[in-house]
């Protein structure tokens, strides 16, 4: 587990989930494979960041497989919804979300999903997929939603979602 020390009273997890397209030692997946390792640096280093998910003695999750058989997860933790804004859409990050669809399938129901917690917990897998299920069924609310249907922290407190579903 990789942490930077909270600032904020509350911080903002994300977790998405991937199709493969194919298995992740296959060939057409090599360069997405190569950018793990820059990508996850990079995240590591962001303003703003304070958590990743990784599997116990490897640099990232890519080998848990909570959400099938064939689909990789990502689960991280930002003090702020700008700090994963600029990651995400203003950093080298960016080449990967450009060339999603050569190694992913594209999803039908939603596959991100956002929610606040209080800074200095780290949230479960459960809780991750617990909250995509939420947001799959009942749409964006306080305790689940997405950059174009987002809700503050003080939203989400006041709605009691901040901690749990």
């Amino acid at each position: 587990m990789t942490e930077h020390a909270p600032a904020r009273a509350h911080h903002l997890a994300q977790f998405n989930v991937a199709a493969l397209r194919f298995p992740l030692d296959d060939p057409r997946m090599g360069d997405f494979v190569a950018m793990l390792e820059p990508v996850n640096a990079l995240a590591d280093a962001a303003p703003g960041f304070v958590w990743r998910l990784t599997e116990d003695g490897e640099p990232d999750a890519t080998g848990m497989r909570p959400a099938g058989d064939d689909v990789i997860v990502n689960f991280s933790v930002w003090e702020s919804a700008e700090a994963l804004w600029d990651f995400v859409y203003r950093s080298a990050h960016l080449e990967t979300m450009r060339r999603r669809r050569e190694w992913f399938r594209r999803h039908v129901d939603a596959h991100a999903v956002l929610w606040w917690i209080p800074a200095g917990r780290v949230p479960t897998v459960e809780e991750a997929l617990e909250r995509l299920a939420l947001l799959r069924e009942r749409g964006p609310s306080p305790g689940a939603f997405t950059f174009a249907s987002a809700y503050t922290a003080g939203e989400a407190a006041g709605a009691g979602e901040a901690a749990a579903v």
